[in-house]
């Protein structure tokens, strides 16, 4: 019966629309004992129920017997009700000695008690195994922690790449345990809190690994409760009270033997106590030295000394040591590979980054992984571990990487090119690919083009800011242009607005009127999107004037019907129909898909204006030709028609388009305009007086926007729900929503949506 309270609990949640801190302070209980309550975990007491029934507009006596059958059922363990997760890394091969210190591990993991969490900081030089001990413990106490097992790779210590902050680490180990986007606070001290609250009630294991530092992880670690953490980092965790250290060294003579033969495959005659000392017992020198014995029969332990016999061998010396057995072209790989700027990195884009045949890089891949120098972390996608990165850039430090990384970038834009022709943007950008790619992945179809796009796209972005910062114009400028694609549906247009001011200068060295003029128009599309509206029109006025003057007669028209969607903003809608009338003037009858858009906005202008029967008509008589272009065209389509419907009073019809609206974004996976959709869905069932179904599509709307980091939008969806609120008699409701689109425009300084929201509450006031 718990989880029937639960689930009911949940609703009454759902329908007060307001966060969990927002609950938490209305009804005077701690935001984590709503959090257990909310889950099943505990029963709250009745007066606590009784709150959130009034909170959320219901009668709480239909609950009274749901609560008393839960209060007086059988508990349920809260390893059953709460979400497991296992994120372990693969346990590594060959794992030898540390018996001292591994014991010391499993000792402390399996002392734990309810008043205090331990704490085990594994600390040492790089490559001498911290994460391997690590890992290996965890995966051996999975069993002893059924509440789940978490690692986070905090990268204190990877070459290039910036360290995860403590709000982002806590971010992603609360989503790990469950908890939905919108519940986590910003802060990082109300993360951390919530992370401390949800964890008590857990039996969990947590890794956090390559730590920068004490400060790096204070806030991530737990209070009370029967967890159990581990640390690892190449600093000692002295400022930390409580925890226990392990410092790792080099391995002792037997088990650097014992982890040399094991990984070389078995014994070979010579002497490997000189092969250890060249290695300096270095566990990870010593697996890169026993992978070359490996796949090398016919070498004794002698054979492989006469390689190592250069001076005293260092972990560099290691390293080079390798190196000296790869072939030229194994080498400059190797090399270049030290350049990724991003996470990891495919075949094909190797294949590009070294500007060789696919069948060739990945046969050079697969030698460097064979012997340890690469990874291959997932099928087909190879990174390297932070020492060999490092040996990696300083073996080919003085190579210049700009080709390298030039071929790297059109690899990217060619891939982005693709998936825009599936895609229907109208406005022309004319990206230059300088140096086409030797292959890329099949992306003829939507679902895999995208799926290539997001398992890309923390590469792809890396590839662009090195680009940006190493002056590589043409790649810089087409990866920010070519951003909008994945902006557009996933959200993030801060994001992509900053991505287009840093590659500005570069649009602007490039001296191509037609790319300075698409640049420009998108830098102030997402200007308008972010709602910095005064900020934009200089922008696609100077777009504007530039794509006159090239003739560009699409992108002058598409850069009207922006402003347009401005003066619709700003309450202007008299001028913007002023607008999109020169800009359907404009377009010659083949441009189907610009004057489809130009119709579309000409429609939500008569819209807002009140003429809906003459927005109708507009719109219906474009759609058709929309559902010959895309799916998200035709949603524009709907979306108005919808709207146009709801003012006509047809509120059944309304809702009938704003979910067939909704179908599309979900079939194209757009969750930005799948919110603006439900929102829509969410006003039509207000005014058929079908409450709880309105706010549940609502909360969802807010749910996916709040995901994709687009407040405006927020603040766009919270109006006209909470005018359809008013409109429907629900005062309380309506004064929530308007109150929630004041606080997230000021906290956004989304200004031109304070005075609508301010002008909502003195309504319901």
């Amino acid at each position: 019966m718990r989880e029937e309270l639960a689930g009911r609990l949940r609703q009454l949640r759902d329908l007060t629309g307001r966060s969990l801190r927002e609950l938490a302070r209305d009804i005077h209980v701690s935001s984590s004992s709503l959090s257990r309550y909310f889950s099943g975990q505990a029963v709250p007491p009745w007066p606590t129920v009784v709150a959130l029934c009034k909170a959320a507009g219901r009668d709480p006596r239909p609950l009274r017997d749901v609560w008393e059958r839960a209060k007086d059922g059988p508990r349920t363990s809260t390893a059953a009700t709460l979400p497991v997760r296992n994120d372990l890394p693969h346990d590594i091969t060959a794992f030898t000695g540390r018996r001292a210190e591994l014991d010391a591990l499993l000792g402390a993991a399996r002392n734990t008690s309810v008043r205090n969490t331990p704490v085990v900081a594994i600390d040492g030089m790089g490559g001498v195994g911290k994460s391997a001990l690590a890992v290996h413990a965890a995966h051996l106490l999975t069993a002893d922690f059924p509440g789940g097992q978490l690692c986070v790779d905090l990268h204190g210590f990877t070459p290039g790449r910036g360290r995860v902050e403590p709000a982002e680490a806590l971010r992603v180990l609360l989503a790990a345990l469950g908890l939905p986007p919108g519940t986590i606070p910003d802060g990082v001290a109300e993360r951390a809190a919530l992370w401390r609250s949800e964890l008590a009630a857990r039996r969990a294991l947590v890794l956090l690994d390559n730590a920068a530092d004490a400060d790096h992880v204070r806030d991530l670690l737990p209070g009370a409760g029967q967890s159990f953490v581990m640390i690892t980092s190449r600093r000692r965790m002295v400022e930390l009270d409580g925890v226990q250290p392990i410092s790792l060294d080099v391995l002792p003579a037997q088990e650097a033997a014992e982890l040399f033969v094991e990984s070389a495959g078995g014994a070979r005659p010579g002497d490997v106590g000189e092969v250890l000392r060249r290695c300096g017992n270095l566990p990870l020198a010593i697996r890169v030295a026993a992978a070359r014995l490996r796949h090398r029969p016919a070498w004794t332990l002698d054979t492989l000394v006469e390689r190592l016999r250069e001076g005293e061998l260092a972990v560099s010396d290691v390293f080079e040591m390798s190196l000296r057995q790869l072939d030229p072209a194994q080498r400059r790989m190797f090399g270049l590979l030290g350049l990724v700027p991003g996470e990891d990195i495919d075949a094909y884009g190797a294949a590009a980054l070294a500007g060789i045949p696919l069948a060739n890089a990945r046969s050079l891949l697969e030698d460097l992984v064979d012997v340890h120098l690469v990874q291959e972390r997932a099928p087909g996608r190879y990174r390297m571990h932070d020492l060999l990165r490092q040996a990696a850039r300083a073996d080919d430090a003085a190579a210049d990487p700009v080709p390298a990384i030039a071929r790297l970038g059109d690899y990217y834009l060619s891939g982005m090119l693709a998936v825009k022709r599936l895609v229907e943007i109208v406005i022309p950008l004319p990206v230059m690919v300088s140096q086409p790619p030797p292959a890329l992945p099949d992306l003829s179809g939507y679902d895999t083009a995208v799926d290539w796009m997001d398992t890309e796209w923390v590469n792809l972005v890396a590839t662009f800011s090195l680009a940006v910062e190493l002056r590589i114009d043409a790649p810089a400028v087409g990866l920010g242009q070519l951003a909008l694609i994945s902006h557009a549906r996933r959200g993030g247009m801060a994001q992509l607005r900053h991505g287009l001011e840093v590659s500005l200068p570069a649009a602007e060295r490039l001296g191509e009127c037609r790319v300075l003029a698409s640049h420009r128009y998108l830098l102030g599309a997402a200007l308008m999107r972010v709602g910095r509206l005064e900020e934009a029109v200089p922008e696609l006025e100077a777009a504007r004037v530039l794509m006159a003057a090239e003739g560009d007669i699409v992108g002058e028209a598409i850069t009207l019907l922006q402003l347009a969607e401005i003066r619709v903003y700003a309450a202007d809608a008299e001028v913007a129909v002023g607008l999109l009338r020169q800009a359907t003037a404009l377009l010659p009858p083949h441009e189907a898909a610009a004057r489809v858009r130009v119709r579309t906005g000409l429609g939500q202008a008569l819209v807002e204006l009140g003429r809906y029967g003459e927005a109708h008509e507009v719109v219906a008589e474009v759609i058709e030709t929309a559902r010959g272009l895309d799916r998200q065209t035709e949603r524009m389509c709907l979306d108005v028609l919808g709207r146009a419907a709801l003012g006509l009073g047809d509120a059944r019809a309304a809702l009938d388009f704003a979910e067939q609206a909704v179908g599309l974004s979900r079939a194209t996976r757009h969750p930005v305009f799948e919110a603006a959709s439900l929102t829509d869905a969410a006003v039509a069932l207000c005014h058929l007086r079908r409450a709880e179904e309105a706010t549940a599509r609502h909360a969802e709307a807010m749910r996916l926007l709040e995901r994709a980091g687009e407040p405006h939008r927020m603040v766009r969806g919270l109006l006209p729900y909470a005018e359809a609120c008013r409109v429907a008699g629900d005062r309380d409701a309506a004064a929530r929503h308007f109150q929630s689109a004041l606080e997230i425009a000021a906290a956004h300084g989304i200004n031109y949506l304070m005075s609508a929201a301010r002008a909502g509450l003195a309504r319901v006031s």
